[in-house]
């Protein structure tokens, strides 16, 4: 295997195995040793740190260098990230599982939005992008860093679930009765209009990006 992609793997795991380590296993004590603030930086240099490993070793490994899946990859992949931001874009206000003051009353509302999809938006936003480029099967490259993400997002939410119920007990229990891990899809239909006119035009914006950033049309843009 190329020397570039080695290190981008190492680097992929490193960036999944210590967003999990310090999430569960090692937050309490590391709270207790450097207190919240302490704790947010040490995480915040960590996984800066993976994510530039990450970049570097992206960057320096060879593109294109799979098949691909021809244009029916490319249609899939289009019309997944849609939704991906959908559910992304949605979870930032009014969702329970994000730390932030008043969490715990959030519990209490019926789920409605993405919330009603499903109590991981963001997560589940995270592993829809990370489908999308699994699915083109474009370049090794892609695959390490989307199946990191893929794991990341799923496996996370879960772990975020036994995190949330220690955490908040009856609060977050409550809340996992009233919503579910997989999504519903059906009801993404009605996570608002306003929402979904926001997401196409962020769609549309980072398709017509990822010429720039990644050297490739995407989206709308690559059939235009």
């Amino acid at each position: 295997m190329d020397q570039a992609l080695v290190s981008l793997l190492a680097a992929s795991i490193a960036f999944v195995g210590t967003h999990f380590a310090l999430s569960h296993p090692l937050r309490a004590p590391l709270v207790g040793a450097l207190g919240d603030g302490g704790f947010m930086g040490l995480y915040s240099i960590v996984a800066a740190g993976c994510m530039a490993w990450m970049y570097f070793a992206f960057t320096a490994a060879p593109g294109a260098d799979l098949g691909g899946s021809g244009e029916i990859g490319w249609v899939i992949a289009t019309i997944l990230t849609l939704p991906a931001l959908v559910l992304f874009l949605g979870s930032l206000r009014g969702n329970p599982a994000l730390p932030a003051p008043g969490a715990g009353a959030l519990t209490q509302q019926e789920p409605s939005g993405v919330m009603a999809v499903t109590r991981h938006p963001m997560m589940w936003g995270f592993a829809l992008w990370a489908l999308s480029h699994i699915i083109l099967f474009w370049s090794w490259r892609t695959m390490i860093v989307a199946g990191a993400i893929l794991v990341l997002a799923l496996v996370g939410a879960k772990m975020q679930d036994r995190k949330k119920e220690a955490l908040m007990g009856a609060a977050w229990q409550e809340w996992e009765a009233k919503t579910t891990y997989w999504p519903r899809w059906g009801k993404l239909a009605g996570a608002g209009l306003g929402l979904w006119i926001v997401a196409a035009a962020a769609w549309a914006g980072i398709s017509y990006w990822h010429l720039s950033a990644a050297g490739i049309p995407a989206g709308i843009w690559r059939w235009l």
